[in-house]
């Protein structure tokens, strides 16, 4: 007996998954560099810096790749809905089509959730970035940069340390003083300008930030950071003391987006072996990518203490 085609089969739910997948807000596309992949993992040896101009004299001088480097490996992910045969052929409200819906808002928003863990887990052992060190420390040093530090701790006053709006006006003041004070392994400035300035705050924290940076006038006194970062909260962020700086219009962003094989939507359904035996349809995703750390010179992490 063949299934009643409600229209929620593959091809329909296909078209279905991908429009909520286009149509769902994500923020991994400003955070990260796209580098694509044609293989399983990808290394790494450009992370250090490019000469600065200098006058001809007797020739051009040629410098290579700096030493450091490090190897991403792509890694595969899914999410699959199971399906009872019956609910195929008795679905009068669109159950199904809301839970794939609900699977491309997933699928769509996972970069986001990896890159919070990224975010998240920076400070802790394992979470290196290019120089060997974890990506938000105090001891960063390459080639003739010297040691810095983009791990910044800053006084809140309230009680659960969670900031006022003067105090994380304040606190962006420093990470951005901090950022601009960065040098590559040739200890050449990394941030030319404060353009691309973006803050990734915990939801506790949103209202608070966009005050400090959207307000014309803070506590009777003109707000000179308006309009100097956008704010992304993101729900992942379980600290409420903690938020994160990044600058994102630079060649290599914070973060790396490597990119190997893109999303894929498959099934199996009424001529399969699951139906057959089990009467269950699946509809699932599939890719592979790598979210990893790029420069840590544009990303300052800030701690309310």
């Amino acid at each position: 007996m063949a299934v009643i085609n409600t229209g929620l089969l593959t091809k329909g739910l296909r078209s279905e998954f991908f429009d909520r997948f286009h149509q769902t807000t994500t923020y991994y596309q400003d955070l990260a560099t796209r580098i694509p992949s044609t293989s399983d993992s990808e290394t790494y040896r450009w992370l250090g810096s490019v000469p600065r101009m200098r006058e001809w004299g007797t020739g051009r001088l040629a410098k290579g790749l700096r030493t450091e480097s490090y190897s991403v490996e792509n890694q595969k992910y899914e999410s699959t809905v199971e399906v009872d045969r019956d609910e195929i052929a008795d679905d009068q409200t669109g159950q199904i089509r809301i839970r794939i819906g609900e699977l491309a808002q997933r699928a769509a928003t996972h970069k986001d959730y990896l890159i919070a863990q990224l975010l998240a887990n920076g400070a802790a052992t394992g979470y290196h970035s290019y120089d060997g060190v974890p990506f938000f420390s105090n001891t960063h040093s390459s080639g003739s940069s010297g040691d810095q530090v983009n791990d910044l701790t800053f006084a809140a006053s309230a009680s659960g340390n969670e900031p006022t709006t003067d105090e994380f006006k304040d606190a962006l003041k420093q990470a951005i003083a901090q950022m601009l004070s960065f040098k590559d392994d040739q200890a050449e400035p990394m941030l030319l300008n404060m353009t691309g300035m973006v803050c990734i705050v915990p939801p506790s924290m949103i209202f608070t930030a966009m005050e400090a940076i959207n307000a014309t006038v803070i506590n009777q006194t003109s707000n000179i950071l308006q309009g100097a970062a956008r704010v992304i909260a993101m729900p992942w962020l379980a600290s409420s003391t903690v938020w994160y700086l990044l600058k994102t219009n630079g060649v290599v962003r914070p973060f790396i987006f490597q990119d190997r094989e893109p999303i894929e939507f498959g099934s199996l359904t009424e001529s399969s072996e699951q139906s057959f035996k089990q009467e269950k349809l699946l509809f699932g995703v599939r890719a592979r990518y790598r979210l990893a750390y790029g420069y840590w010179q544009f990303a300052v992490r800030t701690t309310f203490t």
